[in-house]
């Protein structure tokens, strides 16, 4: 099939223009100079036929969602959105790598390398997610490599805001990644949806295809969309991976959204548990934990918005602030307290009622106790039944400290957290965990049972010293 010519670079103050670095089915990307601070760029810029009202707009929202998601250490960074002077919507962009996309295809990469590309990615995704915002694109072309090997994830729904727009040949691009619900138009995306695009994804970087092409046989879109359709996951053929890996990203691409695991975190523990299995030190989970972080612009725009004091009601709980016409400053002359206006100040409560407020302050205190006590009671019987970890062992081979326990008796879905010294905090299956080091220093862990979101009892801390 031929391929189009490149549009012409757009006229960029401030910005030169260098030469051209990949062509999509709605825009082109070209390598620019920023002239202060100086640096070099990507510029990715709308082609002039998709460009009019509503895809300006969709765009505007999307930088919007993209400068409020890159400054998770795992999504692509944009320093700018705007319009260009002939009507093309463009995003400056970090500059990086698309190596990955390359080299899966052409050479094996390693399971620990993998595991911990999946590891960022899905925590990129799961903080994705909390703030309301599906990527519908995920596939192995949008994981880039910085300049540093770190991968970020890119085109946060870009191209899936175009609607109609679309080519044929640009969507057929992402079939062998989009879930069979979508495929079929069943769902415009999900979560659910986004686990299976994850889950393929994955499987791609291990097995050097996508889940559903067959070597020697035709692996056109309509023939992808049927076995996509039948949900039958050939094996990835690889004597190193771990078999509960691959059942881990069979579960991902079930035909039944209900089947998956319920979020892309989900998936990620599962990942980190494999990595602990294989003696791995586990990739941080890097996932936006404080309200602040998770806030969608809109949300922003809305707490920053300035409304008429009148307006604003009283909160529980806060100091209502008198104005300074009814201060009340005591007057010696008549005996009595006025206003610092001159106008008489409210009466002071009888005596009968202020022994009823008394009454009612005295019964809300009892309350409360009551209920802190009731609260209390409960959390100590929930954590009672969760088991304990017991005799922790630490052994140090080839520069890892390895820490691994008897299971004290979990149940289905019960799971081990994990936290270091120095506050890192992990979640698993596996009774092992492996930490690196250099020759002297000493490591700590505690271990904890959580059973349906609450931590059992802490174990004892182990600390472990690698020798020098």
């Amino acid at each position: 099939m031929a391929r189009r010519l490149p549009s012409q670079p757009p006229v960029l103050p401030g910005f030169s223009h260098m030469h051209i670095l990949g062509s999509g089915g709605f825009a082109d990307v070209f390598l620019f100079e920023q002239n202060m601070p100086r640096r070099q760029v990507a510029v990715k810029v709308l082609l002039s036929e998709v460009v009019n009202d509503h895809v300006r707009q969709m765009f505007q929202a999307e930088a919007n969602l993209m400068a409020q998601l890159s400054s998770h250490p795992s999504i692509l960074t944009v320093y700018q959105a705007s319009v260009s002077s002939d009507g093309r919507p463009y995003l400056v962009m970090e500059m990086c790598s698309s190596a990955l996309s390359e080299r899966y295809r052409r050479e094996r990469i390693p399971v620990a390398e993998v595991l911990r590309i999946a590891v960022r990615i899905g925590s990129a995704i799961e903080t994705a997610h909390r703030a309301g915002v599906l990527h519908r694109d995920i596939k192995p072309s949008n994981i880039l490599l910085t300049a540093y090997g770190h991968p970020v994830l890119s085109d946060f729904g870009i191209a899936s805001t175009l609607g109609g727009t679309q080519s044929q040949d640009a969507v057929g691009m992402s079939i062998p990644w989009s879930a069979p619900e979508v495929l079929l138009d069943e769902s415009s995306g999900s979560i659910a949806a986004e686990v299976w695009s994850f889950s393929a994804t994955v499987y791609s970087l291990l097995a050097g295809r996508s889940p559903f092409e067959l070597a020697g046989q035709s692996n056109k879109s309509a023939d992808l969309i049927g076995r996509i359709s039948k949900g039958k996951v050939q094996p990835i053929g690889r004597s190193d991976v771990p078999r509960g890996l691959e059942e881990a990203l069979r579960r991902g691409m079930s035909r039944n959204p209900e089947h998956r695991p319920g979020s892309v975190l989900e998936l990620v523990h599962e990942f980190q548990a494999i990595e602990s299995e294989l003696g791995l030190p586990q990739t941080p989970i890097e996932v936006a934990m404080d309200d602040w972080a998770l806030a969608t612009v809109s949300d922003l725009e809305d707490r920053t918005r300035v409304r008429g004091l009148a307006a604003v009601p009283d909160s529980p709980g806060r100091r209502r602030r008198r104005g300074t016409a009814s201060t009340v400053t005591p007057r010696l002359d008549d005996g009595g307290p006025r206003s610092s206006t001159g106008t008489a100040a409210p009466t002071p409560p009888s005596g009968r009622m202020q022994t009823l407020a008394w009454i009612l302050v005295a019964s809300a205190v009892l309350v409360i106790a009551l209920a802190a006590t009731a609260t209390y009671v409960l959390i100590k019987t929930n954590t009672s039944s969760i088991p304990t970890v017991t005799d922790i062992q630490a052994d140090e081979r080839q520069g890892r400290m390895e820490f691994n326990w008897p299971d004290p008796g979990l149940q289905d879905g019960d799971s081990y957290q994990i936290e270091t010294a120095d506050g890192e905090r992990s979640i698993q299956r596996a009774p092992r965990f492996a930490v690196d080091g250099n020759p002297g220093d000493l490591v700590c862990i505690t271990v904890s049972v959580n059973r349906a979101g609450v931590n059992g009892p802490l174990s004892n801390q182990k600390c472990a010293s690698f020798l020098p």
